[in-house]
């Protein structure tokens, strides 16, 4: 019999049960969704990566890491992971958003899924590190530090099918399940934290559909219900978010439970809200509180309501499942009865592991033993000191992940947007007639619907969002989009739905800010116009290009003064 810590280990790192309430096929369904997830998030990038850290982009990333270089030396390297230090033009900006593509269907189609996951993580951590300000949010946080986990958490193997031989680890499990966790009760922890009177006083979603970063058909709808039923939905949140999930560490039947009413709240979320790939990761992760037992189960049934009757042989399309074979060879943890006793099994015709094989599983085992309690403590930590601030914690296990964005910190909504003010850049040739350019998923046009677009990630329009919840100094990208769009710089262009000065750029650009509400049903009716909006005026400096080329500031919201204008 093992004993002490490397019976511990095994038991924690090894493989987990295979018979009665494993995890195969939740494991199957959540890879398969994080293939979907991963694929969504790389072909956003496809079509915007260029105008937003290319070289002529917004943000060069070029730029960035030689600034982080100098500054930090090597150390850049290790706060900066990205594979962009190798090249970041265009060209190599589009390679990594095909090899992530590519990668995330391969992980779609179970093929080799450890290596694809780890392939996904380290294209998507290269732009995560590198977009700068496109890329500071908590769902960037949430995606690296769920497909962290499934590197080991996913079976090994080019087909593994269900991974029968290599059940999930209860280590890995447990940290996805706590991820889920650690969303909901930090979210619903910094609600109250925060002091935000909307959410004491239960007013939080009355307009939070018309003020969310891009909204949708649905949720204009849904604001049009009285002040009761959003009170109630308001109050759903924080009871879900702050003790329904804590039956996530309860016996299965509750954890089964609390996955059918957790399950419609981020289903209703995900339709009146286009938040991104955040919502339907959450959601995903959700499956991982059921089991197998619990899915043959409601399998079975499903096949007996549809065709009147059960057929053993509609069952047997969940494989039975057997208990697996270790994750590591057993005279590597074995005791020398147990090794004698694999060495006779061997020997009457089981076949033995390659040296290679052993070596892959053993530093598979070692690095499970490592980064999966280290990544506990840090996430662990993180939650403590969000409760008590000045909780006396080691730090440095804590910071030295903090680049690669797998143990983090979650609040979502913690304070409610007040208002919807909207950034508009407008382009003019004699100074007194302005142009808007066409936004591709930002309101803009108050006749036309906002639509669903969501897992699909417009990040330039989503920024704009945050950046009109500042002033421009705070956001200076705001004003390098200006430069850019007298340039006429493709790239930047991209990025809109048309340039209204196609034949020639501008001589002037400014961005101004608008105020919009979301109509009431008889306006609707009578006007057909989904928003009403008003001009706020001057957001940001307005620029002018002279005739040599030059760019300078002709008008700004504090006064001309001194500012410092992109080349």
């Amino acid at each position: 019999m093992l004993s002490g810590p490397v019976s511990i280990a095994r038991r924690c790192f090894g493989p987990g049960p295979s018979k009665g309430c494993g995890h195969l096929w939740p494991r199957w369904l959540f890879l398969r969704a994080l293939g979907l997830i991963f694929f969504s998030a790389f072909y956003s990038f496809l079509f915007q990566i260029r105008g937003l850290i290319g070289p002529e982009g917004i943000l060069p990333a070029r730029e960035y890491l030689d600034a982080v270089g100098q500054s930090l030396g090597a150390r850049a390297f290790w706060y900066v992971p990205t594979l962009l230090w190798l090249g970041s033009g265009n060209r190599s900006l589009l390679l990594l958003c095909w090899v992530g593509l590519i990668a995330s269907l391969l992980l779609l189609l179970n093929l080799w899924p450890r290596g694809m996951t780890a392939i996904c993580v380290a294209a998507y951590l290269s732009f995560v590190a590198a977009a700068q300000d496109f890329s500071s949010y908590q769902s960037d946080g949430m995606l690296l530090a769920a497909a962290f986990l499934c590197i080991v958490f996913a079976p090994p193997g080019l087909r593994p099918g269900l991974g029968e031989d290599h059940p999930p680890s209860w280590a890995s499990l447990f940290l996805l399940q706590w991820l889920w966790f650690q969303i909901y009760f930090e979210s619903g922890f910094v609600k109250m934290a925060s002091g935000d009177q909307d959410w004491r006083h239960l007013t939080a979603l009355d307009h939070y559909y018309e003020n969310g970063p891009l909204p949708d058909w649905i949720g204009w709808y849904v604001q049009q219900l009285p002040h009761w039923f959003h009170a109630g939905a308001a109050a759903y949140t924080l009871v879900c978010e702050l003790f329904l999930v804590w039956m996530v560490f309860l016996p299965r039947r509750f954890r089964i439970l609390c996955f059918f009413i957790v399950t419609p709240f981020q289903i209703s979320i995900i339709l009146t809200a286009n938040l991104a790939f955040l919502n339907y990761l959450v959601l995903c992760l959700g499956i991982l509180l059921l089991d197998d037992r619990f899915l043959r189960a409601a399998y079975t049934r499903f096949v007996s309501l549809f065709r009147k009757t059960e057929s053993s042989q509609d069952a047997r399309l969940i494989p039975a499942i057997e208990t697996p074979r270790g994750v590591l060879p057993d005279h590597v943890l074995a005791s020398p009865a147990e090794a004698r006793a694999a060495s006779t099994s061997a020997e009457s015709g089981n076949t033995r592991l390659s040296g290679l094989k052993q070596a892959i599983q053993y530093a598979s085992f070692v690095f499970s033993c490592v980064m999966l309690p280290w990544t506990f403590y840090a996430t662990l930590a993180l939650l403590l000191l969000m409760i008590v601030p000045r909780l006396p914690l080691p730090s440095t296990p804590i910071t030295a992940l903090e680049p690669f964005r797998i143990a983090n910190s979650y609040g979502l909504f913690a304070v409610m947007t007040p208002a919807r003010h909207e950034i508009e850049f407008q382009g003019s040739i004699d100074g007194q007639t302005w142009t808007p350019y066409p936004f591709r998923y930002k309101p803009q046009d108050p006749s036309q619907p906002p639509h669903i677009h969501a897992p699909y990630q417009p990040r330039f329009d989503w920024n704009l969002w945050f950046a009109s919840l500042g002033g421009w100094r705070e956001y200076p990208w705001v004003v390098n989009t200006e430069a850019l769009l007298l340039k006429n710089d493709a790239s930047v262009i991209e990025l809109f739905a048309g340039n209204p000065f196609a034949g020639a750029p501008p001589r002037q650009v400014r961005a101004v800010v608008w105020q919009y509400w979301f109509t009431d049903i008889a306006t609707k009716r009578k006007t057909g116009q989904w928003w009403r909006r008003e001009f706020q005026g001057l957001y940001a400096p307005t620029l002018e290009r002279e005739p040599d080329g030059s760019i300078e500031v002709v008008d700004s919201p504090e006064g001309i003064g001194a500012l410092t204008v992109p080349e």
